[in-house]
This record gives structure tokens, sequence and C-alpha cells, in this order.
């Protein structure tokens, strides 16, 4: 298989494309970690459920990290084996050329020939060998990035949940506060016709004292 086989190209492609997605993901859990931080008894969580999922972000994040960087080190090791077989080919046609000018040397350039013929081989198998690993290898990060994806969404899933459950509780607190201002409203308009009773009593009070003063004083 050639490192410019379509198929070869096309699944480094969509792995990138996984990478970013799961990136994307890790992103939105680490913001959903500090709101649910901030809150933890609204979502029944403990310190030990908040540090397994710190512990789970990181761990995810220096996966994506490693898968990125092994991405790179292919791209540089297939460019580089790519200008070694042209090299070696380059070689090989100057070799011809060669062995062309004169009949003299005919039997050493037919052994150079040979020779550098049995090293091309070896090369590309060489070369053989190392890209069926690298696809291996694309395979195996293939799968570990899938499984990444499929928990990047499970947390997704779960941290959708949780704002609703905000929303709701936001929502609660409101007409919670709603009620509550409605009662000392209340408390406030009953407070101020007691007081107004209370002085209109005293006042009257007042007046029957005065009068019974006035008997007393006449009689």
């Amino acid at each position: 298989m050639s490192m410019e086989d379509p198929f070869f190209v096309v699944k480094g492609r969509i792995i990138a494309k996984d990478i970013i997605t799961v990136k994307l993901n890790l992103d939105m859990a680490v913001r959903a970690s500090v709101a649910v931080e901030a809150n933890p008894r609204k979502f029944n969580l403990d310190a030990t459920e908040l540090s397994i999922r710190k512990a789970f972000i990181t761990s995810t994040r220096q996966v994506v990290r490693d898968m990125k960087d092994q991405m790179s080190a292919s791209s540089v090791q297939a460019l580089a084996e790519r200008k070694n077989r042209q090299a070696l080919l380059g070689d090989s046609g100057g070799q011809n050329w060669s062995s062309g000018t004169t009949d003299k040397y005919g039997r050493l350039d037919r052994e150079l020939q040979l020779a550098n013929s049995h090293f091309i081989e070896e090369q590309q198998a060489q070369q053989q060998l190392i890209v069926e690993q690298q696809d291996e290898q694309l395979e195996l990060v293939s799968g570990s990035i899938g499984v990444l994806k499929n928990m990047s969404q499970r947390i997704g899933g779960e941290l959708e949940e949780q704002a609703v459950m905000l929303d709701d509780f936001s929502h609660e607190l409101e007409s919670t506060q709603s009620r509550l201002d409605n009662v000392m409203k209340k408390l406030a308009k009953v407070s101020h016709m007691t007081n107004r009773r209370q002085w209109c009593a005293i006042a009257v009070l007042f007046v029957v004292l005065l009068i019974v003063l006035i008997l007393f004083l006449v009689l």
C-alpha cells in the first residue's frame, strides 16, 4: 500500500476530524464541570465523583494530544520516505546511464545495477512494512477515538440534562422570590393598618380621659 493511497489519505482526514470533534466535546465538558463544581449538591455529586470526572478529562486530553502528535509524526515520516524513494530511483537511473556509456565496464555496471536493484527492493519492502504498521496504528487510533467520541457524547447528554435541571431550579427560585415579595408586601400593609388603629385607639382614650378630668373638676 502506498502512502499516496486515497483510502489512506481519506482515513487520516476522518481521524483528524474525529480528533477535533473530541477536543470540542472536551472543552464543553470542562466548562460544564466548572459550572457543576459551583453547586455540586444540586446534582448529587460528591468530591470523589468530581475528581473522577476531572481525571477523565485530563487523561482524555492527553490521549488526544498524543494522537495529534502521532498523526504529525506519521506525515513527516511519510514525506521523508517519499524523498528517500525518489533519491534511490534517481540513483538507479544514473547507474543505467553510466552502464550505457562504455562496454569496458559493462560487467561491473551490471553487478552494480543488480546490487542497487536488490537494495531498492529491500527498501521498498521495509517501507511497505512501515506503512502496514502505520495502518495498524491508525486502526487502533480510530477505535480509541470512537470510544472517546461515544463517551464524550454521553457526557454531553448528561450535561444537557443538568442544564435543564439548572433552568428548572432557576425558575423555582424566581417563583419563590415572587411569592416572598407578595407576602412581604401584605405584611407591610397589615402592619401599616395596625399602626393606624393603634393611634386611633390612643386618641379616643385621650379624649375620654380628658372628659372625665373635666367632669371631675366641675363637680
